[in-house]
């Protein structure tokens, strides 16, 4: 059963609200995103590129900036080296084309995820050492490569990190024992001593920071630099950033430049996919153009999506989206797959008692691990773990719920794992085949999690009667966008609703279109597009078949639910009218 909670935070929300010109419901919604104080609001509201931090204020950044002008004037050959997701080629390409249009002789590696794995590794470290390359820059990788990076260092390679994960480290008597890289250069705002205000974002936004730098140091025009603010929105929502802080502006800025991009891999895969472009935000990105960007290191090489970031013409470009949205087509239907068989051995043995679900699936793509615990996080309210076969032993991907850090929980395992990686939420891990049943165990062992931590809570902002639902709360609902991870859209709730009746529409039958009734006796149309027959079964347990075919021939049922809505403007034909989208109900 979900766990409703409503925000109560206090403020003087009429005096926010003449501050800054807007209702005191919506000061209420912004206080609600623990946003405090005249100017975090003001940034919030208003935030501009100008609003950005320093990136100097980073630990190394000057150093790494030193070294690269140095290389660039010395005409070193210069390889970047990112990761295989959204993030590690979005990345890659600020990188390739910043240093690039600084004079820098330079080049990209992208890890194979099947044969190399993540992030860096000896094969990578030999190949540029091979193609004669002084300077390596790791991007959205390289913070856990300590012994790679020695490697590279000791054949005479100069090599800089840049990446965003957490710093390893060892657990002596209660006391975190960091353990940097030995490389010549080291930035990454979680690193300890690290002066940067906001620690929260992606690999791309690193990489812009690091050229911005540069820029600055050689005189470089930083108006050059607002195309990538693109990349560096795309990278912060496909990553599951928190849109907070500067994350917020670089992701509001970025979308606006978006819209109208005149990268050619963007915009082909904009049209391919069939996104308005008037209309396209974070959801977009998040489920649409995201996936596809990683589809191509998921089954193929991540060096097509950067293909794809470098095309120099639509004819080029056109013919690389196709390709990924086809890669992502087959994706989707293999995780499908591999969920339903997840799911029928957690409801089928006793992995489904366990509060950490740590599932082997040895034949599952190992690309698809992390997007297949996500949805088992997502349907069963509690952290996990898919492990799959690789090439040498068994990798693993986990997803985490709020209450479970699960990079701090996989360190508690590193006896059994090969490696490790990631952050509070999600996480990569290699172990030997014969230990995933201690690792489980371990898991399980460990686990503080008690039954509230495994509850969904539905987190409403305020109750609204439906007489509130107008266009120009659609309107003033507009400020708080871009929505996504730690920005979400404001849920409000009506209790007690008279379901006045309904009918299922759609090809699939996933779509139940609805007229309610308030306490107050508004009236209000309404869509759901969540698990319908789930919906028609809670009503039929409660109030009977009888009352259920009523209301589904569209007359009054008896039947009354509490619900959270979204309130949204249905344009059809030219026409506008106001609706509320069901998010969830009791």
């Amino acid at each position: 059963m979900e766990q409703w909670v409503l925000l109560r935070k206090g403020a003087d929300f009429e005096a926010i609200g003449k501050e800054f010109g807007i209702s005191p419901r919506l000061a209420c919604l912004i206080r609600n995103r623990d946003v405090v104080g005249t100017e975090a609001v003001r940034r919030y509201l208003n935030g501009t590129i100008t609003d950005l931090y320093d990136g100097m204020l980073m630990k190394d950044m000057d150093k790494a900036v030193e070294i690269l002008r140095e290389k660039i004037d010395g005409g070193r050959k210069i390889r970047i080296i990112g990761d295989y997701d959204i993030d590690g080629v979005n990345a890659t390409y600020i990188l390739l084309k910043g240093l690039d249009k600084s004079g820098a002789e330079v080049d990209s590696d992208i890890p194979d995820r099947i044969k190399d794995g993540y992030g860096l590794n000896i094969e990578l470290i030999e190949r540029a050492y091979r193609d004669g390359i002084d300077t390596i820059v790791t991007c959205d990788n390289g913070i856990a490569a300590s012994e790679e990076i020695a490697y590279g260092r000791r054949l005479g390679m100069t090599v800089i990190v840049t990446d965003h994960h957490e710093v390893p480290y060892e657990e002596e008597g209660g006391q975190k024992h960091y353990l940097l890289p030995p490389a010549d250069a080291v930035v990454d705002p979680k690193r300890p001593g690290c002066g940067y205000p906001f620690k929260g974002l992606c690999g791309a936004a690193i990489a812009y920071k690091l050229i911005e730098a540069l820029y600055e140091a050689i005189g470089n025009e930083a108006d050059d630099l607002d195309d990538f603010l693109e990349n560096v929105a795309v990278a912060t929502v496909g990553d599951v950033m928190e849109l907070e802080d500067e994350n917020r502006i670089l992701v509001r800025e970025g979308l606006e430049r978006l819209r109208r991009t005149v990268n050619p891999g963007l915009s082909s895969l904009i049209d391919c996919t069939g996104v308005d472009r008037r209309k396209l935000n974070t959801y977009h990105i998040g489920f649409v153009l995201g996936p596809c960007l990683n589809a191509g290191g998921r089954l193929d090489t991540a060096k097509r999506a950067l293909d794809l970031l470098c095309a120099q013409n639509k004819k080029e470009a056109d013919i690389l989206a196709g390709d990924l949205k086809a890669l992502n087509d087959s994706r989707k239907e293999m995780t499908a797959a591999a969920v339903d068989q997840a799911v029928q051995m957690i409801e089928t043995t006793s992995l489904g008692g366990d509060r950490v679900l740590a599932v082997y699936l040895p034949d599952c793509h190992e690309s698809l691990a992390g997007i297949v615990a996500g949805r088992l996080r997502e349907r069963y309210c509690r952290p996990a773990y898919v492990m799959t076969d690789a090439e040498d032993g068994v990798k693993g991907s986990g997803r985490s719920i709020e209450a479970y850090h699960m990079y701090e929980e996989l360190a508690a395992c590193r006896e059994v794992l090969t490696k490790y990686g990631g952050h509070k939420l999600a996480a990569g891990f290699s172990l030997r085949k014969e230990d995933v049943e201690r690792f489980r165990r371990m898991l399980n062992e460990n686990c503080t999690l008690d039954e509230s931590d495994m509850r969904e809570k539905v987190v409403i902002d305020m109750e609204l009667p439906f007489s509130c639902v107008t266009e120009d709360i659609v309107r003033e609902l507009r400020y708080l966008e871009p929505f996504g991870k730690g920005n979400t859209k404001p849920v409000f709730a009506a209790r007690k609703v008279e379901l006045l009746g309904g009918q299922i529409f759609g090809k699939h039958k996933n779509v139940l279109k609805m007229r309610l009734r308030d306490s107050r006796g508004s009236e209000a149309e309404a869509v759901y597009f969540g698990d319908i027959s789930r919906l028609c079964a809670y009503l039929e347990e409660h109030y009977g078949k009888a009352a259920l075919n009523r209301f589904l021939i569209r007359q009054p049922s008896g039947m009354t639910l509490s619900v959270t809505y979204y309130p949204e403007v249905n344009e059809y034909m030219g026409n506008r009218t106001m609706q509320i989208v069901i998010t969830h109900y009791q």
